[in-house]
Protein backbone atom coordinates (compact mmCIF):
# COMPACT_ATOMS: atom_id res chain seq x y z
CA UNK A 1 0.00 0.00 0.00
CA UNK A 2 1.20 3.49 -0.86
CA UNK A 3 0.12 4.90 2.51
CA UNK A 4 0.97 8.54 1.85
CA UNK A 5 -0.79 8.55 -1.50
CA UNK A 6 -3.78 6.87 0.14
CA UNK A 7 -3.84 9.58 2.83
CA UNK A 8 -3.57 12.34 0.21
CA UNK A 9 -6.45 11.02 -1.89
CA UNK A 10 -8.44 10.46 1.30
CA UNK A 11 -8.02 14.14 2.24
CA UNK A 12 -9.40 15.23 -1.11
CA UNK A 13 -12.28 12.78 -0.93
CA UNK A 14 -13.20 13.74 2.62
CA UNK A 15 -13.32 17.44 1.75
CA UNK A 16 -15.81 16.72 -1.01
CA UNK A 17 -17.84 14.22 1.01
CA UNK A 18 -18.29 16.37 4.12
CA UNK A 19 -19.13 19.55 2.21
CA UNK A 20 -21.61 17.59 0.07
CA UNK A 21 -23.32 16.42 3.25
CA UNK A 22 -23.48 19.97 4.62
CA UNK A 23 -25.01 21.31 1.42
CA UNK A 24 -27.44 18.39 1.33
CA UNK A 25 -28.89 19.71 4.57
CA UNK A 26 -30.29 22.64 2.58
CA UNK A 27 -32.41 20.38 0.34
CA UNK A 28 -36.00 21.56 0.75
CA UNK A 29 -34.94 24.51 2.91
CA UNK A 30 -33.40 26.97 0.43
CA UNK A 31 -34.48 30.62 0.46
CA UNK A 32 -36.09 30.20 -2.98
CA UNK A 33 -36.62 27.16 -5.17
CA UNK A 34 -33.92 28.09 -7.68
CA UNK A 35 -31.21 28.33 -5.03
CA UNK A 36 -32.47 25.20 -3.28
CA UNK A 37 -31.96 23.29 -6.53
CA UNK A 38 -28.60 24.97 -7.20
CA UNK A 39 -27.16 23.93 -3.84
CA UNK A 40 -28.51 20.42 -4.24
CA UNK A 41 -26.78 20.16 -7.62
CA UNK A 42 -23.51 21.43 -6.16
CA UNK A 43 -23.87 18.87 -3.37
CA UNK A 44 -24.32 16.12 -5.96
CA UNK A 45 -21.26 17.33 -7.89
CA UNK A 46 -19.17 17.13 -4.74
CA UNK A 47 -20.60 13.73 -3.89
CA UNK A 48 -19.61 12.49 -7.33
CA UNK A 49 -16.07 13.78 -6.78
CA UNK A 50 -16.01 12.12 -3.37
CA UNK A 51 -17.03 8.79 -4.88
CA UNK A 52 -14.25 8.90 -7.47
CA UNK A 53 -11.66 9.85 -4.89
CA UNK A 54 -12.75 7.43 -2.16
CA UNK A 55 -12.99 4.62 -4.70
CA UNK A 56 -9.40 5.31 -5.71
CA UNK A 57 -8.37 5.60 -2.06
CA UNK A 58 -9.86 2.18 -1.33
CA UNK A 59 -7.77 0.69 -4.14
CA UNK A 60 -4.62 2.37 -2.85
CA UNK A 61 -5.29 1.09 0.66
CA UNK A 62 -5.67 -2.47 -0.58
CA UNK A 63 -7.54 -3.74 2.48
CA UNK A 64 -10.80 -4.63 0.77
CA UNK A 65 -12.68 -1.59 2.05
CA UNK A 66 -15.06 -0.03 -0.48
CA UNK A 67 -15.85 3.65 -1.00
CA UNK A 68 -18.97 3.09 1.12
CA UNK A 69 -16.89 1.57 3.91
CA UNK A 70 -14.62 4.60 3.90
CA UNK A 71 -17.60 6.97 3.97
CA UNK A 72 -19.81 5.21 6.50
CA UNK A 73 -17.65 2.96 8.67
CA UNK A 74 -14.80 5.21 9.73
CA UNK A 75 -14.81 7.00 13.08
CA UNK A 76 -14.46 10.75 13.45
CA UNK A 77 -10.70 10.78 14.08
CA UNK A 78 -10.11 8.82 10.86
CA UNK A 79 -11.58 11.56 8.68
CA UNK A 80 -9.23 14.14 7.13
CA UNK A 81 -11.30 17.10 5.81
CA UNK A 82 -10.23 20.66 6.52
CA UNK A 83 -12.14 22.20 9.41
CA UNK A 84 -13.85 24.76 7.16
CA UNK A 85 -16.09 22.25 5.39
CA UNK A 86 -17.48 20.74 8.59
CA UNK A 87 -18.71 24.07 9.96
CA UNK A 88 -22.52 24.23 10.28
CA UNK A 89 -24.68 26.05 7.74
CA UNK A 90 -26.18 28.48 10.30
CA UNK A 91 -27.82 30.65 7.62
CA UNK A 92 -27.56 31.48 3.93
CA UNK A 93 -24.72 33.95 4.45
CA UNK A 94 -22.58 31.44 6.38
CA UNK A 95 -23.25 28.78 3.75
CA UNK A 96 -22.20 31.11 0.92
CA UNK A 97 -19.07 32.39 2.68
CA UNK A 98 -17.95 28.85 3.55
CA UNK A 99 -18.63 27.75 -0.01
CA UNK A 100 -16.76 30.67 -1.56
CA UNK A 101 -13.63 30.20 0.54
CA UNK A 102 -13.56 26.50 -0.29
CA UNK A 103 -14.51 26.93 -3.96
CA UNK A 104 -11.66 29.38 -4.55
CA UNK A 105 -9.24 26.82 -3.10
CA UNK A 106 -10.84 23.86 -4.87
CA UNK A 107 -10.71 25.56 -8.26
CA UNK A 108 -6.96 26.28 -8.13
CA UNK A 109 -6.26 22.92 -6.50
CA UNK A 110 -7.96 20.99 -9.30
CA UNK A 111 -6.33 23.19 -11.92
CA UNK A 112 -2.96 22.17 -10.51
CA UNK A 113 -4.03 18.50 -10.24
CA UNK A 114 -4.57 18.44 -14.00
CA UNK A 115 -0.78 18.19 -14.19
CA UNK A 116 -0.51 15.39 -11.62
CA UNK A 117 1.93 12.60 -12.42
CA UNK A 118 -0.80 10.23 -11.21
CA UNK A 119 -2.97 9.55 -14.27
CA UNK A 120 -5.96 8.66 -12.11
CA UNK A 121 -5.86 11.94 -10.16
CA UNK A 122 -5.34 13.90 -13.35
CA UNK A 123 -8.42 12.26 -14.89
CA UNK A 124 -10.53 13.01 -11.80
CA UNK A 125 -9.35 16.63 -11.94
CA UNK A 126 -10.25 16.88 -15.63
CA UNK A 127 -13.80 15.81 -14.86
CA UNK A 128 -14.11 17.95 -11.73
CA UNK A 129 -12.69 21.20 -13.09
CA UNK A 130 -15.84 21.96 -15.10
CA UNK A 131 -17.97 21.51 -11.98
CA UNK A 132 -15.78 23.50 -9.60
CA UNK A 133 -15.54 26.34 -12.13
CA UNK A 134 -19.32 26.70 -11.89
CA UNK A 135 -19.23 26.35 -8.10
CA UNK A 136 -16.78 29.25 -7.81
CA UNK A 137 -18.82 31.44 -10.13
CA UNK A 138 -21.99 30.70 -8.17
CA UNK A 139 -20.52 31.44 -4.74
CA UNK A 140 -18.59 34.51 -5.98
CA UNK A 141 -21.74 36.05 -7.43
CA UNK A 142 -23.63 35.44 -4.20
CA UNK A 143 -20.83 36.98 -2.13
CA UNK A 144 -21.13 40.13 -4.23
CA UNK A 145 -24.92 40.06 -4.20
CA UNK A 146 -25.08 39.82 -0.42
CA UNK A 147 -22.17 42.14 0.33
CA UNK A 148 -23.30 44.89 -2.02
CA UNK A 149 -27.01 44.38 -1.26
CA UNK A 150 -29.08 45.60 1.65
CA UNK A 151 -27.73 46.70 5.03
CA UNK A 152 -28.99 43.43 6.50
CA UNK A 153 -27.43 41.19 3.85
CA UNK A 154 -24.14 43.09 4.09
CA UNK A 155 -24.05 42.73 7.86
CA UNK A 156 -24.82 39.02 7.74
CA UNK A 157 -22.23 38.14 5.09
CA UNK A 158 -19.58 40.26 6.82
CA UNK A 159 -20.28 38.42 10.07
CA UNK A 160 -19.91 35.09 8.25
CA UNK A 161 -16.62 36.16 6.66
CA UNK A 162 -15.25 37.33 10.01
CA UNK A 163 -16.22 34.15 11.87
CA UNK A 164 -15.08 31.70 9.19
CA UNK A 165 -11.80 33.42 8.38
CA UNK A 166 -9.81 31.54 11.02
CA UNK A 167 -10.56 28.27 9.20
CA UNK A 168 -9.24 29.45 5.81
CA UNK A 169 -5.53 29.20 6.58
CA UNK A 170 -5.66 25.40 6.68
CA UNK A 171 -6.75 25.29 3.03
CA UNK A 172 -3.33 26.36 1.72
CA UNK A 173 -1.11 25.24 4.61
CA UNK A 174 0.55 21.97 3.57
CA UNK A 175 0.49 18.99 5.89
CA UNK A 176 3.26 16.39 5.87
CA UNK A 177 1.11 14.38 3.45
CA UNK A 178 0.64 17.42 1.18
CA UNK A 179 4.37 18.14 1.13
CA UNK A 180 5.26 14.56 0.22
CA UNK A 181 2.59 14.46 -2.49
CA UNK A 182 3.90 17.68 -4.04
CA UNK A 183 7.49 16.46 -3.83
CA UNK A 184 6.64 13.23 -5.64
CA UNK A 185 4.64 15.05 -8.33
CA UNK A 186 1.22 13.52 -7.85
CA UNK A 187 -0.03 16.22 -5.47
CA UNK A 188 -0.32 19.99 -5.44
CA UNK A 189 2.22 22.42 -4.01
CA UNK A 190 -0.18 24.40 -1.83
CA UNK A 191 2.34 27.21 -1.42
CA UNK A 192 2.17 27.80 -5.17
CA UNK A 193 -1.61 28.19 -5.27
CA UNK A 194 -1.87 30.23 -2.08
CA UNK A 195 -1.23 33.58 -3.87
CA UNK A 196 -3.93 32.71 -6.41
CA UNK A 197 -6.42 31.93 -3.64
CA UNK A 198 -5.52 35.13 -1.82
CA UNK A 199 -5.95 37.28 -4.91
CA UNK A 200 -9.30 35.73 -5.83
CA UNK A 201 -10.62 36.21 -2.31
CA UNK A 202 -9.31 39.77 -2.14
CA UNK A 203 -10.88 40.78 -5.45
CA UNK A 204 -14.30 39.27 -4.68
CA UNK A 205 -14.44 40.74 -1.18
CA UNK A 206 -13.49 44.12 -2.58
CA UNK A 207 -16.23 44.00 -5.23
CA UNK A 208 -18.68 42.87 -2.55
CA UNK A 209 -17.69 45.92 -0.41
CA UNK A 210 -16.66 43.53 2.35
CA UNK A 211 -13.77 43.95 4.76
CA UNK A 212 -11.13 41.25 4.62
CA UNK A 213 -10.23 40.16 8.15
CA UNK A 214 -6.65 40.65 9.29
CA UNK A 215 -4.49 37.55 9.05
CA UNK A 216 -3.72 36.17 12.46
CA UNK A 217 -4.05 32.91 14.33
CA UNK A 218 -5.58 30.19 12.18
CA UNK A 219 -7.40 27.08 13.41
CA UNK A 220 -6.15 23.81 11.92
CA UNK A 221 -5.99 20.10 12.63
CA UNK A 222 -8.57 18.61 10.28
CA UNK A 223 -5.95 17.03 8.03
CA UNK A 224 -4.52 15.29 11.08
CA UNK A 225 -7.86 13.97 12.32
CA UNK A 226 -8.49 16.66 14.96
CA UNK A 227 -11.94 18.12 14.41
CA UNK A 228 -14.51 20.48 15.84
CA UNK A 229 -17.49 19.01 17.68
CA UNK A 230 -19.63 19.53 14.58
CA UNK A 231 -18.15 16.66 12.57
CA UNK A 232 -19.15 14.01 15.10
CA UNK A 233 -22.79 15.09 15.10
CA UNK A 234 -22.82 15.16 11.30
CA UNK A 235 -21.33 11.67 11.02
CA UNK A 236 -23.82 10.29 13.54
CA UNK A 237 -26.62 11.30 11.19
CA UNK A 238 -24.83 10.46 7.94
CA UNK A 239 -23.72 7.00 9.08
CA UNK A 240 -26.84 5.98 10.99
CA UNK A 241 -28.36 3.56 8.47
CA UNK A 242 -25.17 1.73 7.37
CA UNK A 243 -24.10 1.24 10.98
CA UNK A 244 -27.55 0.23 12.21
CA UNK A 245 -28.15 -2.24 9.36
CA UNK A 246 -24.76 -3.63 8.20
CA UNK A 247 -24.83 -4.85 4.62
CA UNK A 248 -28.13 -3.15 3.89
CA UNK A 249 -28.97 -2.94 0.18
CA UNK A 250 -31.73 -0.96 -1.49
Amino acid sequence: MDNLRFQYVLQLGDNALILAQRLGEWCGHGPVLEQDIALTNISLDLLGQARLLLSYASELEGKGRSEDDLAFLRDEHEFRPVLLVEQPNQDWAFTIARQFFFDAFNYYNYQALLGSSDARLSAIAEKAIKEVTYHLRFSSEWMIRLGDGTDTSHRKIQTAVDELWMFTGELTTPSAVDRQAAQEGYGVDLNSIKPQWQEKVRSVLQEATLRQPADGWMQSGGKDGRHTEYLGFMLAEMQHLPRSYPGLEW
